[in-house]
């Protein structure tokens, strides 16, 4: 599942990502769950394409990152990487959006 290096991450993309609500609430998940969460189990108002969508997009933002484990798709955020970048973005998102 192709994502950015952290390099490559940027913040235009980033804010652009986080500016969705259904986005914001994947987010918030994971920021909740350091370990991750397989990507079918957050709860969300939406059919099972468009979360695909928006974790899609999550991930070619640099947000999120996948993985499989067994026959589940594990999702973590980066928050290393976004606060190594952005310090305190992710933080005051979180924080401004409760």
């Amino acid at each position: 599942m192709p994502q950015p290096e952290r390099a490559d991450i940027r913040i235009a993309t980033v804010l652009q990502a986080l500016g969705d609500p259904v986005r914001l609430i994947i987010v918030r998940a994971l920021a909740e769950a350091p370990g991750g969460v397989p990507c079918g189990e957050i709860p969300l108002p939406v059919t099972k394409s468009t979360r695909t969508h928006h974790l899609r997009t999550l991930r070619e933002a640099g947000l999120i990152s996948q993985r499989l484990e067994g026959t589940r798709r594990m999702t973590t955020l980066r928050r290393d990487d976004i606060d190594a970048l952005y310090p305190g973005l992710l933080a005051g998102v979180l924080a401004a959006d409760r």
